[in-house]
């Protein structure tokens, strides 16, 4: 980084710091609160979400609100959803001086997104023509990483795009390629296309976390990339493939969906898939053909 951005770095550190002492806080590990402090990283969460004046914004854990003002700066209207009580309450004073952003404090985790829209629509600004569109940028706990992107993904209103901070291996994993698949890559790549954006040093948050992290975009289809039409059994059987980590499918697969070994090498077979392959190495149409032959929809 250079040496503006440096500075930059230490001024919001310093910002952060203040208004932590300022509200009597302190971050609170249970939460694994950590607070972006610099600002080139924000600037780059900020464009990777590509923001519009027409755009409506979904931002979960805002913390102190630092990434939620640029966000207000550039899109029609955020809605900033904070779990943390006295942050929330913090946040309704820190961001009066906007007119777009809605402060929620519940649990993303029990939100229904459409819900959530349908709900605030009515004091959307005039330029938001498509208030059931939006984009969600967060900066996740890493706890809770993957329960998020489950939520917004299999979600009956999904967003456009997702722009998130989340620990450095796990955004390695979902982009994985076949080799190196897991059921989270495979999970998200069934209903987006993820690329990282940049690398995140630890150093960039306080109190520093132990990883890095990455900024990850997930695009998200307008369908599902396979022709799959029974979302939950397709990720029983991708489940059931990765039961033995490092196994060969057909072992994997007798084990997870409890069948005789005979009748899983002949289902192999039909949908020519050789059997001493690992799950890893399947790739996203050789899982939705297995899944039809698995279901009897093949042909």
């Amino acid at each position: 980084m250079n040496q503006g951005g440096v500075l930059k770095a230490k001024s919001l550190l310093a910002q952060t710091r203040g208004l932590l002492r300022h509200f009597g806080l302190r971050a609170r590990k249970g939460l694994a609160q950590h607070f972006l402090i610099d600002e080139e990283v924000l600037k780059l969460i900020s464009s990777a979400a590509e923001l519009t004046p027409a755009d409506v914004v979904m931002e979960i854990g805002p913390g102190l609100g630092v990434l939620t003002g640029e966000l207000a700066r550039q899109a029609g209207w955020v809605v900033t959803i904070e779990l943390d009580g006295r942050l929330a309450a913090i946040l309704k004073q820190t961001l009066a001086a906007f007119n777009n952003v809605t402060v929620i404090n519940e649990d993303i985790l029990q939100i229904d997104p459409e819900a959530l829209l349908q709900e605030q629509r009515q004091i959307f600004s005039p330029a938001i023509t498509s208030p059931f569109s939006y984009k969600v940028v967060a900066n996740l706990p890493y706890y809770i990483t993957s329960h998020v992107l489950r939520r917004f993904l299999e979600a009956s209103l999904k967003p456009q795009i997702m722009v998130v901070m989340v620990q450095k291996e796990v955004a390695e994993a979902i982009v994985a390629e076949p080799g190196q698949m897991s059921v989270l890559s495979v999970s998200v790549q069934f209903y987006g296309q993820p690329e990282i954006i940049g690398y995140v040093p630890a150093r960039c948050f306080y109190p520093a976390p132990e990883v890095d992290s990455a900024v990850l975009r997930v695009t998200l289809y307008a369908k599902p990339v396979v022709d799959v039409t029974d979302e939950t059994s397709f990720f029983r059987l991708v489940r059931a493939g990765f039961t033995a980590s490092r196994k060969q499918i057909c072992n994997s697969l007798a084990q997870g969906l409890e069948l005789p070994k005979a009748e899983v090498l002949s289902l192999l077979e039909k949908a020519n898939i050789a059997p001493q392959r690992r799950a890893e190495t399947l790739t996203l149409n050789e899982w939705a053909q297995l899944w039809r032959v698995f279901t009897g929809r093949e042909g």
